[in-house]
This record gives structure tokens, sequence and C-alpha cells, in this order.
């Protein structure tokens, strides 16, 4: 017996994109000690008010099946978080609760694509992103981003991919490059949308962690929010990662559709971590503005330690959790140089390869360890670099 072909073509015939991080955590159970930058996850567990909230609503029996969609209490507060952060309007009925952010992108991928339908997406990008439409039986498009370009998305390719798809992705704050799109992307990419009669998927999992400026929802500009979904979670903005709490935010109607498939996928999400959840969008605004000024503040450790550093560039991110190095100038490919580094340095950092073509020999870098670790890491990276530099050019191949 064969497994199906649908669940064979996930991977598209290349690889997962976390051999290095299985590689570092074999190492690390055979007691080397490895600094860990690669999986985009808090150091510290769920803060300790979350987990008791969650603690008391499962004591009082809510341990039973939930409404498929999430409770209307949580459904109204996540309405209510939009609403105010975007200026666009929405309600309880644009909700559906999902099993964290990824759940959330393969339910509404499965509400808008047909099998054969493409769906347009930009390079580099999360790694579950091609996998997840290929799941649906839809077809990855890819469009890239240059580094020399900011990781903005250039819009003559983006809007020629588009033509005879039926969705396009996006993610801003993005991952892995931190870049958050311009009021000139979005402005072009909610354009592209209208003139080609796409849904637009927008990944906003990081949209508490932007640096430069509040963060903005293709969702709240003119005609839309009825061919927007938005996908969020609490996994970054909370610490809530294990506990796969996310939604969808999408017009009323396709919400319907979305419940659907949630009814027949995942049947609910826990009763307890939803109420969890609620306590988070009521009362733990301190709790998310100290994990963004965490990571806002680690982004400056990582541009204060690689100033003037000539062999490892740094696009400096905008948002998100992450950094982007270019590592280009030691002759090799990011892959390599993760692999080579985490043998030779134990530091494990994510290949860009991982990411897709325009992030090739680069590397994404978490930061999620403490400052004092994440800046130890990053000299030590800066050097091995430099050696790599310097080897290259004694062999005359520079």
């Amino acid at each position: 017996m064969e497994p199906s072909s649908r669940i064979r073509a996930i991977l598209g015939g290349g690889a997962s994109g976390w051999e290095v991080v299985h590689r570092a955590r074999r190492m690390q159970r055979q007691g080397v000690r490895i600094s860990d930058l690669t999986v985009g996850q808090h150091e510290d567990p769920t803060p300790a008010p979350i987990l008791e909230a969650m603690h008391t609503s499962a004591m009082a029996g809510n341990t039973r099946y939930s409404d498929v969609a999430g409770s209307p209490e949580l459904r109204a507060a996540i309405a209510e978080r939009a609403a105010a952060a975007t200026g666009a309007p929405a309600g309880p009925a644009n909700v559906v609760v999902t099993a964290g952010g990824q759940a959330a992108l393969l339910h509404t991928f499965m509400a808008t694509l047909d099998a054969g339908d493409a769906a347009v997406m930009i390079d580099p990008y999360y790694v579950t992103y091609p996998g997840t439409i290929r799941a649906t039986g839809g077809v990855p498009r890819i469009t890239p981003a240059r580094a020399e370009a900011g990781f903005q998305p250039d819009l003559d390719a983006l809007e020629a991919a588009c033509t005879g798809a039926r969705a396009l992705l996006i993610n801003s704050p993005n991952n892995p490059t931190g870049a958050i799109y311009s009021d000139e992307t979005l402005d072009g990419v909610a354009e592209i949308c209208r003139r080609h009669d796409l849904w637009l998927i927008s990944d906003e999992v990081y949209d508490g962690m932007a640096w430069d400026g509040p963060h903005r929802s293709p969702r709240a500009l003119p005609g839309m929010a009825e061919r927007t979904v938005v996908i969020g979670s609490l996994s970054k903005s909370h610490g809530m990662t294990g506990s796969r709490l996310g939604w969808t935010l999408a017009p009323e109607e396709l919400s319907r559709f979305i419940e659907i498939y949630a009814l027949n996928a995942t049947y609910g999400i826990p009763g307890f971590i939803q109420d969890a959840g609620l306590w988070c969008l009521r009362e733990g605004a301190g709790i998310e503005a100290g994990l963004a000024a965490t990571f806002r503040r680690r982004r400056d450790v990582a541009l204060n330690t690689l100033a003037g550093r000539q062999s490892v560039r740094l696009s400096p991110p905008q948002g998100a959790m992450y950094v982007m190095l270019d590592v280009r100038a030691t002759g090799l490919s990011g892959l390599a140089f993760a692999e080579r580094l985490l043998e030779e340095a134990h530091i494990a950092v994510m290949p860009g390869e991982s990411f897709g073509a325009s992030a090739a020999g680069h590397l994404r870098v978490a930061l999620t360890v403490d400052d004092a670790e994440l800046a130890r890491a990053l000299g030590r990276l800066a050097d091995f670099a430099e050696t790599l530099v310097a080897e290259r050019a004694e062999a005359g191949t520079a």
C-alpha cells in the first residue's frame, strides 16, 4: 500500500528546511552545548498569569467540546482587537478560532482554493507556506523579494505572477526577513488584488512587533475587507506557542465555510485554552508589550554587535523576532555555512535556503536567547565568517 499522492506532494520533492534544527537537537541530547537561534519560540515558558487563567478555566470544568468556531466571547474580543488596530469594522461572525496560525492558513486555503488553483507567495517565505498550499491541492506560484530592495516585493513581477491566480499570500511583519511592507507596497498589493479579483491572505501573526511605526493591515484599505483573510495568533504576542491558539478574520460568508472545514479538521479548540486567550486579549496588554520590547531590544543588540562587520551584512529588521544575515561574502551557501557553524562553533541558525531562493546565501537568526548569549553567539558567528572570507582570499577564490 502507498500513501496518498497528496501527502507525498506536500514537500514538492524538496527538503523540509529543518535538517539543521534536527541535527542541533541530536547534538544537545548528546551533551553538546548549543546556542540555538533556529526556531521562533520564546526562551521562557508561557507567562504565569496566562497559565493561571487556563488552569482556573479547566478546573471550573471547561474541558468539554467547545463551539467549533470559538467561544462567542473570544471571537468578539478578537474582532474588537482587529477593528481597533486597523480601523476596519469587524464582528464575531468574521472570526473562526483555530489551532494556531498554521491551522488558520490551512483552513483558509481549503476555503479559497480549488485543486489546481494557483496561490501566489513572496520569496523569502515562511517554511510551511508552499506545503500548506500543496496540501489543499493548490499550486504555489512564487515571486521574489530581493535583499537589495529591503525584501520589498517587486510589484511588476508580483502582478505578472498574479495573472490567472486565485489568491495572494503576504506576510508583514515578515518571517524570515523582519521586513515590513511599505505603504507603497501594500497599496500596490491591494490594487493587484482588486484588478485580478484575488483573495488576499494576510499573515499578521507579528502585528504587535513593528519597530518603526504602527502595523498596517491591508484589510483596512479601500475595497479590501471583502476579499481579505487575516491570519492571527497569540503564539508570538503572548508566548503561547504550545497552546495553539490562532484565528482567521474573514468576510462573514467565507468564515461560514472556514467553520465547516474546522468542524471536519479539529472539531474546535479546548475551551480552557480559549479562556486563557480571552484573558490575554482583555488583561494581557502588559505581557504583550513586554515581550515586544524584549525583541526590539535584541534587534538593537544584533545591530550593535554586527556594526562594522564586513563579512556579515545585516538587513535591518523593521519587525518580528528575527534578523536576516547575508553571508555570501564567504563563498558558501546559507546551508553550507549553517552546517559548518553548527559543527565548528556550536551555533544553530536556519539556512536562508529553507525560506526560498531569494534568501540563498543568508541565515535567519531567531532572537530567542538572552541578550548576553545573543551578543556572544553573533560575535562568534561574525568571527567565523571573517575566517572563511580570509581563507577564501588566501585561496584566490574571492
